[in-house]
């Protein structure tokens, strides 16, 4: 279980969000069987959405980041509830280049830089929000804050890392996502742009010990922070039999009958979770006649 820190300046001016995920990106990577490279990716990603996720405010409420690059990796998914419990999907789960020329996992080079980041919020209205907006670097962080400044003008600056051992398994993972209001003065920017240029990476933050509550803290030192809130999250596919037999009838009848006449039985495979689900020809037109 991974938990989720929100703090907040005591003007009320800046909130900063935090989380440890090493455990969900530790479940990503055992799920997916990613390379060390997709795992940084998708971790990010995956860390960002939990982190916009925690502050949508319904139960039913979600959101769902798709980054759409010209890289190996295809497409990276990641949905995550108002908890901030988070499920993801990556095209091309392994994936082999070299290092980037400051000898870390070249993400950006795996995601490719030209391209889109769509967020679609869920927030139980009639459609959905949607926002659009190109990558600027395919680092993910950079382009989560560049989303919030061009779609929902929310000045935000986002920290995300995803340190990997030599043997794939994830050493360290997890994120801060800081907000400000509108109404924020010039002195509080002041020592928010200071505490950031003298921030350590959130790997390092992370590996010598600080807690998800320090970070939530520390990024907010000289403003009085608070904290808000704590929740926990976790990696949670939220796939049913039910859910799938919706997906099959919405196929349609005829693509239902080809399958029932070409399979004894058919298998689908969850995306985000690996989960099968079997259905025998019988079972798939029953589900053609609903």
């Amino acid at each position: 279980m991974s938990k989720i820190v929100r703090t907040i300046s005591a003007d009320a001016s800046v909130v900063a969000t935090a989380i440890d995920a090493t455990e969900i990106v530790s479940r990503i990577e055992q799920i997916h069987k990613t390379s060390a490279v997709v795992t940084a990716a998708l971790g990010r990603l995956s860390i960002a959405a939990s982190l916009i996720g925690n502050g949508l405010k319904g139960d039913d409420e979600s959101v769902t980041l798709r980054l759409n690059g010209d890289g190996q990796t295809g497409v990276l998914i990641a949905v995550a509830d108002s908890n901030g419990n988070v499920k993801s999907y990556v095209s091309n789960p392994v994936v082999e280049i070299p290092l980037n020329q400051y000898g870390k996992l070249d993400v950006a080079g795996a995601v490719g830089k030209n391209g889109t980041l769509s967020v679609v919020k869920d927030l139980g209205l009639k459609e959905p929000y949607t926002g659009q907006v190109p990558i600027v670097s395919g680092e993910i962080a950079e382009d989560i804050a560049s989303y919030f400044a061009l779609s929902e003008q929310i000045p935000t600056v986002c920290g995300l890392g995803v340190l990997v051992n030599p043997d794939l398994t994830v050493k360290a993972a997890g994120g801060y996502l800081i907000q400000l209001l509108p109404f924020a003065d010039e002195k509080c920017i002041d020592i928010l742009e200071d505490n950031i240029n003298k921030l350590p990476s959130v790997t390092e933050m992370l590996t010598s010990g600080l807690s998800e509550k320090d970070i939530a803290i520390k990024v907010l030192e000289g403003l009085a922070p608070e904290v808000l809130d704590e929740t926990e999250a976790a990696y949670k596919c939220d796939c049913s039999k039910k859910r799938v037999e919706r997906a099959l009838i919405s196929l349609g009848r005829e693509e239902l009958t080809a399958m029932a006449e070409e399979e004894e039985k058919i298998e689908v495979c969850c995306h985000f979770c690996n989960k099968k689900y079997a259905f025998t020809n019988e079972e798939i037109l029953k589900l053609k006649n609903r």
